[in-house]
């Protein structure tokens, strides 16, 4: 996976002025209050706000096909590390446009913002008093058009007219290649020139790079406004308060040390302009002045039209964008009465996951080799829509992230996004593997499949995973047009994993979600997902009627679950499975990473003699999770990327020791939202679901996007949380962070309220749905509106006070129905009533617990479960 090959950094996480009390943290009083200036035709949404070290804190805003990133001073510093400094700044999903854009009032540069506001689709920036005038600036993205939106709120306490400035500079960029790849932005960028036409400036990057297999372009920005110019000038600087641009070096081995902080880089070769408005103030009434940027491959035609198209209707585009994300919070509310904090992160996730969604057309893909060549073209897929990993350097499609992003789309109901995205997979993996069932790893908006083709290792684990993730949509939505599309890549996917088993014992090889000095070829992660992948094929062949793929499959699967505990778990005091498998012989290999948390993350469907249950045995699974909360894998904000102990590798041991292994690699102690997801969803698999279990792992992901101390942007979960040997992304260079919004740690919110707390397990496929609640310790309520289950809904409350138990489950769609409870090991039922009549619930043990049940045939409306326990 990706995120195990970055580079760590390090650093403090910084405070925030607090007074607010929400959860165990406080929130900041600002986020309560209004900015100064605040257009009244702009709709709105709940908001998070901060005022400290804004110029350290990123900012973005997306749309489905344009996003920008800047400060959140309202300044454009050099960001982002694949092609060192240009990450940030306007962009298009496979073409940057502008490094940023600048205002000034009369003969003053507008100052560094005041407050950072996050919205629902945009982000208002608090801006002082510049000649008397009041202001701030509100970014916007709106859906469907390739470019984005700036509003500039003015107002002044007496009538008058302004000069306004609006200084604008480009950086026409292809999202590949990259700083340090063959070839490199250094060869191919081309120099922008820039022109005006009318009311716009155009900016134009037209060619051929001078590299191999080099295609000519022409491409284009529009950047204008909603007013006409009084005048425009253009050159090669025009970057308002940030000239003379301090300019970082381009990176690599032999690179200079950089600045401390740059306006550009070595790889630019923008142009720039300026245009000057004459605007007309009313005394006391807000002026919105709206700027526009947009952008084409196409050339300037294409360009002016997407910016005619943004400013046709600012304000109708952040009435839609504001109603389009309400639309979205509206599913799946949850009332936590018990964990406000973990609730509020859900509302955000949603959010989250909802500005990730990205899509390019002409999609030319090419297989780069890890940056290592830069071939022609295979082929041009015409459309591709897909949910971006994160922001600002990882937008683009993966499958890793994608199959574990599927379990929070399908608990926030967002099923599209995800649909498209296991289809963009199968599109790009069979146009440039063919049939042979390799899924990608890795692919850039314009096409570039950076790892995951045929003659690379690739990630045995994106193949393995896909078939699941395809069977968890279907089993959300029952669409069966979606099982019929994707099944035969889902088969394909399987048998390719099987070809991987080189020496025959069932494990497959190949590179997996970590790869460390001293780890065998077969990993865990792989052999856990393989497993799990067999068993979902054969329910999908089941449904299908696919009688032959479904034994093979079962076989598969009961095979290698036959021999898993005795193969994996480690044993002796390190209380773990094996990392890793090194031949010959299998010989285990612990070394402590995050992946020894897959087996219990991992959960099967029914097989011939099993019911549907997590991989891990609940003896194995129990005494792993213990291990795993301790202070050698778990710091205060979740599960360390690798846990400290024993070692021989010359950085030593920097933390406790919890085992008597001695391993080749040191700890990594940063904390990686996917990994505490993991670990919050391995611990509520096994009813495990108290503030110091699973709450230590769902609290943490939830602290990083809404605690002020922890947040870099509000409302945004990044990729790794403050802390550790990583640090806070805003101690770091703008050039070294990790994403400020990362979609996968939503798996460790989303999915534990709506499928363990809340119960929601449903088989839409075959029209039935199970709802068994478990309320966490300490609390005594927990209940959401409005869960999808395909183009339907249920709403689910679960109540837990004392020897009582109540679950209320309304279908809003003709549905067979499992109702129950999670109950106390060692309980028995005193009474049982479903809507007042008496029932005898079936008792089940599993891994959660012991599970009360009641069946129901389908139907529609309010059903109402109440259990009274006596302890035995």
């Amino acid at each position: 996976m990706h995120h195990t090959r970055r580079r760590a950094v390090a650093g403090i996480a910084a405070a925030a002025s607090l007074s607010l009390v929400i959860g165990p943290f406080t929130m900041p009083a600002q986020a309560a209050v209004s900015g100064p200036v605040m257009d009244p035709e702009l709709a709105r949404s709940p908001e998070l706000s901060d005022t400290t070290r804004l110029s350290d804190r990123r900012y973005v805003v997306t749309g489905d096909q344009a996003w920008t990133l800047g400060t959140a001073d309202g300044r454009y510093p050099a960001a982002g590390f694949h092609t060192r400094g240009e990450m940030g700044g306007f962009w298009t999903p496979k073409l940057k446009l502008l490094d940023g854009m600048w205002f000034g009032i009369n003969g003053s540069w507008v100052g560094k913002g005041t407050r950072t506001t996050s919205g629902w689709g945009y982000v208002r920036t608090d801006l002082p008093a510049t000649e008397g005038i009041s202001a701030s600036r509100t970014d916007i993205v709106p859906d469907g058009v390739s470019g984005a939106l700036v509003g500039l709120s003015l107002r002044s306490e007496r009538a008058r007219t302004i000069t306004l400035r609006a200084d604008a500079h480009s950086e026409l960029m292809g999202s590949y290649p990259w700083g340090e790849t063959t070839p490199s932005q250094s060869q191919v960028n081309l120099a922008d020139s820039v022109s005006v036409h009318g009311k716009n400036l155009i900016f134009r990057d037209r060619g051929t790079p001078p590299s191999s297999n080099g295609e000519s372009h022409d491409w284009a920005a529009a950047f204008g406004a909603s007013l006409t110019p009084a005048s425009a000038s253009t050159g090669r600087n025009f970057r308002g308060p940030q000239d003379p641009a301090v300019i970082c070096p381009a990176s690599g081995p032999t690179a200079p040390p950089q600045p401390k902080r740059c306006d550009d880089t070595a790889y630019g070769k923008g142009a720039g302009g300026r245009l000057s408005y004459r605007v007309r103030l009313k005394a006391g009434v807000v002026r919105t002045i709206w700027f526009g940027v947009a952008g084409s491959t196409s050339g300037p035609a294409d360009a002016k039209a997407e910016l005619r198209a943004a400013l046709a209707d600012p304000v109708g585009a952040v009435e839609d964008k504001v109603s389009a994300r309400q639309r979205v919070d509206a599913a799946s509310t949850v009332f936590l009465p018990g964990d406000p904090l973990l609730a509020s992160s859900v509302t955000w996730s949603k959010q989250m996951l909802a500005a990730s969604v990205q899509q390019s057309e002409d999609v030319r893909l090419r297989v780069v080799h890890a940056g290592k060549a830069y071939p022609p073209p295979t082929a041009t897929l015409k459309s591709m829509r897909w949910l971006g990993a994160g922001f600002p350097d990882y937008t683009w499609l993966f499958g890793t992230d994608g199959e574990y992003t599927a379990y929070a789309a399908v608990a926030a109901g967002q099923f599209e996004p995800i649909k498209a995205h296991l289809r963009a997979l199968r599109d790009v993996s069979e146009a440039v593997n063919g049939n042979s069932g390799k899924i990608v790893h890795e692919v850039t908006p314009d096409g570039a499949v950076y790892f995951g083709a045929n003659a690379d290792a690739g990630n045995t684990d994106e193949s393995s995973k896909y078939p699941s993730a395809v069977a968890l949509v279907w089993r959300w939505t029952g669409d069966r047009a979606f099982l019929k599309d994707l099944y035969p890549a889902s088969l394909r996917a399987m048998k390719h994993v099987a070809s991987l088993d080189a020496d025959h014992d069932g494990w497959p090889e190949g590179l997996g979600n970590v790869e460390r000095t001293g780890m065998g070829a077969e990993k865990l992660d792989n052999a856990v997902y393989t497993i799990r992948g067999y068993a979902d094929l054969a329910d999908m062949a089941r449904a299908r009627g696919d009688a032959a793929t479904r034994r093979w499959a079962t076989s598969q699967a009961q095979v290698l679950l036959a021999t898993f505990e005795k193969t994996w778990w480690y044993g002796g005091d390190a209380r773990s499975y094996a990392d890793s498998l090194k031949d010959p012989g299998n010989h285990k290999v612990f070394q402590r990473h995050w992946i020894g948390l897959t087996p219990t993350d991992a959960v099967l469907p029914r097989l011939p003699g099993r019911r549907a249950a997590p991989l891990a045995s609940r003896r194995h699974a129990n005494t792993t999770l213990d291990q795993h909360e301790r202070a050698c894998y778990t710091g205060p904000l979740g599960l360390y990327h690798t846990g400290t102990g024993a070692t021989s590798a010359p950085s030593g041991n920097p933390g406790p020791t919890c085992d008597s292994v001695v391993s080749e690699v040191p700890s990594e102690t940063s904390i990686f939202t996917l990994n505490s997801a993991i670990a919050a969803v391995s611990e509520g698999n096994y009813g495990r679901l108290a503030a110091d279990q699973q709450g230590r792992y769902t609290s943490g992901n939830a602290r990083s996007q809404l605690d002020p101390t922890l947040w870099e942007m509000p409302g945004a979960m990044p990729e790794i949380v403050p802390g550790g040997s990583f640090g806070a992304n805003i101690d770091r260079l703008l050039t070294e962070r990790s994403m400020v919004l990362q979609a996968w740690g939503a798996y460790g919110t989303l999915w534990p309220v709506i499928h363990q707390w809340l119960g929601v397990s449903p088989d839409l496929g075959r029209r039935r749905v199970s709802v068994v609640p478990q309320v966490p310790v300490g609390q005594t309520t927990a209940s959401a509106k409005m869960i999808m289950l395909g183009s339907s809904s249920i709403d689910v409350a679960a109540v837990h006070r004392g020897s009582a138990y109540t679950t209320t489950v309304d279908r809003h769609a003709r549905l067979a129905l499992t109702i129950g409870a999670v109950l106390p090991g060692g309980s028995k039922i005193a009474s049982a009533t479903l809507n007042g009549r008496p029932v005898k619930p079936k008792l089940v043990r599993t891994a959660r617990g012991l599970e009360a049940r009641v069946s129901l045939p389908a139907g529609r409306g309010s059903s109402t479960l109440e259990l009274v326990t006596a302890v035995r």
